[in-house]
């Protein structure tokens, strides 16, 4: 099945929590919703004014999609309603966007190194999560809620500790070994299902799996001619997911 529509490159691909739709986001300024049973259009979301980097589904109802672009804004859909209901406004492109567990707080970052955890009730930014020395290129909520993965072109990972009695400074891990380069991909990362791994690609053309609590590099796996963009652990077996600029999707076993 080919989902086809877009004017442009895919730069996010994110399946909402009920499994049915896909949403994708894009270049050529717009997010899509797509029906997973019949590859079909269902929703085109065309308000952002530039690239469209990144996009993320609300974990519970109700159905909420927070999308991040170069025109500097994030803003937030209802999938049940005709254009964005909410525009976070930010001085610098936002290349990554995630939501809080309970989504009422959406996490963004971008090209002034921050990651800003804005307040939706208040539509501002109540906390600025600093750290990282260059651009956010991916974040991932984990599975519990409880933290936030970045990945930026500094070349560290970081553990963020969300909960409201975290330490002053949130940053509680940094991860390295994986690497960003001159072709400035938005690397993406990801929390293995238990919490205790994470992953990310690397412009080495490896893909690196960490353990969270020894911060140690457990796999690099070979096998890409390219940077490794974005890759995932499978939600059930010892399987992970890697997709790169050599046009090549990876399953490997751990």
């Amino acid at each position: 099945m080919v989902l086809r529509g877009h004017k442009n490159a895919i730069l996010d691909l994110q399946w909402t929590t009920d499994g049915t739709q896909i949403i994708s986001a894009s270049p050529d300024k717009t997010l899509r919703v797509w029906d997973v049973e019949t590859g079909k259009q269902v929703k085109k979301m065309a308000e952002h004014s530039s690239f469209v980097n990144s996009c993320c589904p609300a974990r519970k109802w109700p159905p909420l999609v927070v999308s991040g672009s170069d025109d500097g804004t994030a803003k937030l859909w209802d999938l049940r309603q005709r254009g964005a209901i909410q525009t976070l406004p930010d001085k610098f492109q936002i290349t990554a966007v995630s939501f809080s567990e309970a989504a009422d707080k959406v996490f963004t970052g971008g090209l002034d190194n921050d990651v800003k955890w804005w307040d939706l009730r208040k539509n501002e930014v109540t906390e600025y999560l600093k750290g990282h020395q260059d651009m956010i290129t991916g974040m991932q909520l984990s599975p519990d809620g409880s933290y936030l993965l970045t990945n930026a072109m500094d070349n560290e990972l970081k553990i963020w500790d969300l909960r409201p009695y975290a330490p002053e400074n949130r940053n509680i891990k940094t991860l390295i070994g994986h690497q960003h380069n001159f072709e400035k991909n938005l690397l993406k990362c990801s929390w293995s299902p238990d919490n205790r791994k994470v992953t990310a690609g690397s412009a080495d053309r490896m893909v690196y799996i960490w353990d969270t609590t020894s911060r140690r590099i457990l796999y690099k796996l070979p096998g890409h001619n390219g940077s490794v963009n974005e890759t995932a652990f499978h939600p059930t077996e010892p399987i992970i997911g890697s997709c790169g600029s050599d046009k090549q999707i990876y399953l490997g076993e751990l």
